[in-house]
């Protein structure tokens, strides 16, 4: 007991340490954390050595981290995802699994007689990592654009694939239709017990503790632990169950509250996770970095083929199609909670398992660089592919049968770029002056809003706006008024103030209404060529302090029933 205590000590100041050097670097902490379990491991330092403590510390690790990862998967989320995003995650994952299984038995991988290494190095390459790809994404606010809510619609669905797999893990070595049956049946039982229970047991009880928030703790904790006892019962796995237990509690009303509480364990327990999987790395020999290199390359080349070709076929435009790819090339955190099953299994080698290991280290790091240049490198991807015949949105041709919203040279007022600020202006122009939308060109590069707008008989262009041989095949130096709505944070290779300096060596006499962020903007956009610039948070402000005097005069509820009758009669492209 003491020694475990001991290890624990240790594994939590080499993570710490390693970690904060990680931070500085600009590094994934989960690399931290494997170099810090390697260097205090027995292939490392030796100064952890205990088989068990190793053991105990990694299981805890896993429970946790599985019980969360179900807590942040939204059912809701998946049965309203959009065409696209299904279409393109089912791609990915088959695709993935057939060309894994076909490339890595072709390379002399086990697939049955007990050994079990390229189907699991299938599963593992099949996955991307939800915790790279969503803190990148968030540092560059783009979780909320169509290719970061395709990326993460895909990780989604790529969650439940592995728990599928999960459920069926312990019975590969005997693998028969009644097994897998039995197994499903097994999973059956599980999960609708963790739904009944969560359904009308949970709620009343957490009702009751609601305010005492050591308690919501401690509740769902136990609840972890509980339905992860009752899959071991089943003769599934505790991480089943843990897995299980967090989606159950995913949909019910005190989800977000009891994410909150727990996310503290949550990270404290992953860190000892992938601190004790770095013990169990050994030094790697000569093969086993040669195999770690296949399977990075593969992982990146299959993905790029199984991501981009779907969403390609789906018409979402070069762009669109390269993003996701592009997220989604790595290895994820989830493949390692796959592989360390199997080794504890004996399905897979520990040298197979160690190079699945290194890969993941190299695609976390070279990952990372890609996916924040991602902008960067699509934009150099694009030209070579149009030239090898692969066609964009932007070809006549490209567009659907009947439109000709692609074509013609821009008209006398040019809205570049479309967000949620141009979607609230084209639904006011259509509610007060509806003939003035003949009078429109919009220029963007998001499929979506190429095709809704072309199918209102809107005349947009497909481009990207940073992009100045765009803003002159398009004609902008002949507009009129040029209207840059998008701010700073959401554009891509470009601000508003190089906007303005673009169109305005294109057009001279234009008038050009651009966007500031910040009011230290201002000043910068009319010296750029500006003639008038719109600053956000004042218009804001105004609606703010009109709804403050609704307040204080008790017609707060007349201002509201004005705003629903607003947004009754609006019809925007971007809800």
């Amino acid at each position: 007991m003491h020694e475990l205590i001991r290890d624990i000590t240790l594994c939590i100041l080499f993570a710490w340490g390693l970690g904060l050097l990680a931070h500085f670097f600009r590094q994934p902490l989960i690399l931290a954390y494997l170099i810090a379990g390697f260097s205090i491991g027995p292939f490392g330092i030796g100064w952890v050595k205990s088989q068990e403590s190793i053991s105990v510390i990694s299981e805890l690790g896993l429970i946790f981290m599985l019980f969360m990862i179900g807590l942040e998967i939204d059912l809701k989320k998946i049965v309203r995802a959009g065409r696209v995003i299904l279409f393109a995650a089912g791609a990915q994952l088959v695709g993935g699994c057939l060309l894994g299984i076909v490339f890595f038995m072709g390379i002399g991988l086990s697939m049955g007689g007990g050994g079990f290494d390229a189907l699991y190095l299938t599963i593992a390459c099949a996955l991307s990592s939800t915790v790279i790809i969503v803190k990148v994404l968030y540092e560059k606010r783009e979780l909320d654009t169509l290719p970061g809510r395709i990326t993460l619609g895909v990780l989604v669905l790529q969650d439940i694939f592995a728990i599928l797999f999960l459920a069926v893990q312990p019975s590969l070595a005997d693998l028969k239709i009644g097994v897998i049956l039995l197994s499903v049946g097994r999973v059956g039982v599980l999960v609708a017990t963790a739904l009944v229970l969560s359904r009308y047991v949970l709620p009343r009880l957490f009702h009751h503790i609601a305010r005492r928030p050591e308690l919501i703790l401690l509740g769902a904790l136990a609840w972890c632990f509980l339905i992860g006892e009752i899959a071991e019962q089943l003769h599934l796995s505790r991480e089943m169950g843990s897995l299980v237990a967090g989606v159950s509690l995913s949909t019910f009303p005190y989800a977000l509250d009891v994410t909150a509480k727990v996310t503290t364990l949550r990270d404290f327990f992953i860190t000892l996770f992938f601190v004790a999987l770095g013990m169990t790395i050994p030094i790697p020999s000569l093969s086993v970095i040669g195999l770690a290199l296949i399977i990075a390359a593969f992982t990146v080349i299959s993905r790029v083929a199984t991501t981009f070709t779907p969403l390609y076929l789906m018409k979402q435009g070069l762009r669109a199609s390269l993003l996701p790819a592009i997220n989604l090339a790595q290895i994820s955190e989830f493949s390692l909670v796959v592989i360390q099953t199997g080794v504890v299994a004996g399905h897979i080698q520990t040298q197979t398992a160690s190079a699945v290991s290194f890969a993941f280290v190299i695609l976390a790091v070279l990952s990372t660089f890609a996916i924040m240049r991602s902008d960067q490198i699509t934009r150099a991807s694009i030209g070579p592919l149009k030239r090898i015949g692969i066609r964009d949105l932007d070809d006549g041709h490209a567009a659907d049968a009947g439109h000709e919203a692609g074509h013609g040279e821009a008209r006398r007022v040019v809205i570049l770029g479309f967000f949620r600020a141009a979607s609230a202006l084209l639904s006011e122009i259509e509610r007060r002056n509806p003939g003035f939308l003949d009078q429109l060109t919009v220029i963007d590069f998001n499929p979506n809003v190429f095709r809704t707008l072309a199918d209102r008989g809107l005349h947009v262009i497909y481009g990207d706006i940073s992009n100045v041989d765009t803003l002159v095949h398009a004609g902008v130096g002949k507009a009129e008024l040029i209207i840059l709505s998008v701010p700073d944070s959401l554009l891509k290779g470009a601000d508003n103030e190089k906007l303005v300096r673009h169109v305005r060596t294109i057009n001279p006499t234009a008038r050009i209404v651009a966007t500031a962020d910040l009011l230290a903007d201002v000043a910068d956009l009319y010296a750029a060529g500006a003639d008038y610039v719109t600053v956000t948070r004042i218009s804001d402000a105004h609606e703010l302090y009109a709804v403050i005097e609704a307040a204080d005069a008790g017609l707060l509820q007349d201002k509201r029933a004005e705003l629903d009758a607003q947004l009754a009669e609006r019809r925007e492209v971007l809800p």
